[in-house]
């Protein structure tokens, strides 16, 4: 068997996730060296459009130019860390943008993260320290997972989605494609947290949450619709140009392979058993 190669990795963004995400990276290297073997990856710079960061570093890791530079540097890997809850729809229109093909995108999970055998995470995910990943879980693909996140048996996070710190999903949860939800929320088993919304910081979610709204507080309730960049995206797979048709939480369309939506005697809503065998998560 030959000896693994250290690929160099770009980070798309030079904010405040990118700056956890490098840390986490280095993490990632350091935890390698003391198990013996090459690092995974080595930090080759931020690639962030302000210019005037170009050239200059960030904690330590240049910026060398814009996010276009990825296709200058084909050999690469490359994880998308942009997004905030004033735009949270940022990540998804880059990847759009940038084009890349699905294996240019690595997955960075931390050490100090705990990921189940039985779970599954996708390509350009970050999983930072102390999240913990417990049974059956499937994460998608470009999503962020903040530190001490815990996401209990068979959850569901669809692409691009957003767990901020401390945020607790009961099992069976399906969060859609692009929700963010906010630090330290707590999410009742089998909720769903439709695609787009926005779940404020400390909210206790009890009943689902549609796709495109913002809702918040203890329990939660709606506040407002999302704001417009994240409904141009519900609105985009809703069937505008390049878009497939999605609904509400319970609606969206689920990944290839995915779980069904469960409850606890193992039928979902609909009457079908949930598929609970998952491959090892992608790291």
């Amino acid at each position: 068997m030959s000896a693994p190669v250290t690929e160099d990795l770009l980070i798309v963004g030079a904010g405040g996730f990118a700056r956890e995400t490098a840390q986490a990276v280095r993490d990632v290297a350091a935890a390698d060296v003391a198990r013996g073997r090459a690092p995974r990856w080595r930090l080759a710079g931020h690639l962030d459009d302000d210019p005037a960061l170009h050239g200059r570093e960030v904690d330590g890791v240049p910026v060398p130019g814009g996010c276009e530079l990825v296709h200058d540097l084909p050999a690469a890997r490359v994880v998308v860390c942009v997004g905030s809850p004033r735009d949270y729809a940022v990540r998804a229109r880059l990847v759009r943008r940038l084009g890349l093909p699905v294996d240019r995108y690595a997955t960075v999970v931390h050490p100090a993260a705990a990921v189940s055998g039985s779970s599954a995470v996708g390509p350009g995910s970050v999983l930072l320290a102390h999240c913990v990943l417990t049974a059956g879980v499937r994460v998608g693909s470009h999503v962020a997972v903040m530190p001490q996140a815990v996401l209990t048996h068979e959850d569901e996070v669809g692409d691009f989605a957003t767990l901020a710190s401390g945020v607790r999903l009961g099992g069976g949860v399906r969060v859609g494609r692009g929700a963010y939800v906010g630090a330290g929320a707590v999410v009742r088993e089998y909720a769903g947290i439709g695609a787009w919304s926005l779940t404020g910081m400390g909210s206790t979610v009890l009943a689902d949450v549609p796709a495109g709204e913002v809702w918040a507080g203890s329990p939660a309730r709606l506040l407002r619709p999302a704001g417009a960049t994240a409904l141009a995206e519900l609105a985009r797979e809703a069937g505008g140009p390049g878009g497939a048709p999605c609904g509400p939480a319970g609606d969206a369309p689920v990944p290839a392979g995915a779980p069904a939506h469960g409850t606890e005697d193992g039928t979902g809503p609909n009457g079908r058993r949930p598929q609970t065998r998952m491959e090892s998560p992608v790291v």
